[in-house]
């Protein structure tokens, strides 16, 4: 039988801020879109999908994930006693539940290892097609060093992946970018500042020095590679821009200078609004990570909505895994919430997410040519975006034309 796929009569919202002003037919064959035209011809053997009163859409990118954490608050401590691989197996489940949400790629930003990138690629597992970044890294005493007060042995590896997420000084942190690389890693997730969860720094504290920060994306662009900055404070903020990197992830306390550096520079904003205005609430949420949610979300709204405001370039990512997976797409009524048109939230979501990934070739807009990276809902997004967040709305998910979910 013929792979080839045309969804019939559906109303397009391309990725890229466009949509048909009348219902549009969508040709897929051999995995990729070959035509979007008001009418295509009934063929032999092609599959046909209705599309009536519903809505197609590129398949959505989250750009900060950890699918393997389980989307509820974390203890350190309690990790202690689980084996790495158990956490792994838990992944499969997150993947399945992040698809399903109409998310068809993902970066990674440290947990999963290359193998599920892999498992995914040879169709073994159903989940999103993964850019991983392997295993974060950042300072002793820092947002990567989870052990506790008693000095503790430190869950540091990926399983296949014997990588320490502490570097202490340049040469160690070209160490770690160059082992990262040789691993497979598809980013470097760096720590410009502490953060909420880590138990002896706090988004407020620098993370790697500036000088640590520019040998690794010196190295890191040296290997092609874009490096990530988890950076909330706002001298890592700024530290982490003048260093060189292609993202800040959160940016919670940014202010207008650190605008200014992005616009110039053309730094990415991956603002995580999902975890950010998650409150710190549950028995099993350490008090020293309470403060600290507290302290950053009396500013944080007003801070990305300024930049958003000024033009920063912004894609969209959650934090997944933080948070409970499979809703990743409130993230888009949280960005509306902060200034953004619901099409330029759906945008962040899909063209500007694959551009950040350096996937925009083949994936984020519904072009001809581009794989059949595809969500169909019967949603309006620009008049309900925030129903787009009810997994139950995305009615079916493609991934290279095969349809993976539907509902």
């Amino acid at each position: 039988m013929s792979s080839a796929l045309i969804v019939r009569g559906v109303t397009v919202l391309d990725g890229k801020g466009g949509r048909s002003s009348s219902p549009r037919d969508v040709l897929i064959e051999e995995g990729r879109i070959t035509a979007v035209r008001p009418r295509i011809s009934p063929a032999e053997d092609v599959r046909e999908i209705d599309g009536t009163r519903r809505f197609l859409l590129p398949g959505f990118i989250d750009a900060h994930v950890h699918l393997r954490l389980p989307g509820t608050p974390i203890n350190p401590a309690t990790s202690l006693h689980e084996p790495p691989t158990l956490r792994l197996y838990r992944a499969t489940k997150n993947m399945r539940a992040t698809l399903r949400a109409g998310v068809t790629y993902v970066r990674d930003l440290g947990g999963i290892d290359y193998g599920a990138k892999m498992a995914v690629d040879y169709g073994e597992i159903l989940g999103p097609r993964i850019v991983p970044a392997l295993q974060a890294i950042g300072p002793t005493g820092g947002h990567t060093d989870y052990r506790t007060l008693g000095g503790f042995a430190q869950d540091r590896d990926t399983p296949g992946l014997s990588i320490s997420p502490l570097a202490d000084g340049p040469t160690e942190a070209v160490l770690r970018t160059r082992e990262l690389h040789r691993a497979g890693a598809g980013v470097i997730k760096v720590m410009g500042t502490g953060g909420v969860w880590s138990p002896r720094d706090s988004p407020e504290h620098d993370g790697f020095s500036p000088e640590e920060l520019s040998a690794i994306v010196k190295e890191a662009t040296n290997r092609g590679l874009p490096v990530a900055s988890h950076a909330q404070g706002i001298n890592g903020i700024k530290n982490s821009i003048r260093a060189g990197v292609t993202s800040i992830e959160h940016g919670y306390s940014i202010d207008d200078e650190a605008i200014e550096l992005m616009r110039s520079g053309g730094v990415w904003l991956v603002p995580t609004l999902l975890t950010g205005m998650t409150p710190p609430t549950g028995a099993d949420v350490p008090d020293y990570a309470r403060a600290k949610k507290v302290r950053l979300q009396q500013s944080l709204r007003n801070n990305i909505s300024r930049a958003i405001e000024a033009g920063v370039k912004i894609a969209m990512g959650t934090d997944s895994g933080v948070v409970p997976h499979g809703r990743n797409l409130l993230e888009l009524a949280h960005l509306v919430e902060c200034g953004m048109t619901p099409m330029q939230a759906i945008v962040a979501g899909t063209s500007h997410a694959a551009e950040l990934l350096g996937i925009d070739e083949t994936v984020g807009s519904v072009e001809v040519g581009k794989d059949a990276d595809l969500v169909i809902t019967d949603v309006d997004p620009e008049h309900d975006v925030k129903a787009l967040s009810d997994p139950r709305r995305i009615k079916i998910v493609m991934q290279r034309g095969r349809v993976v979910h539907a509902n």
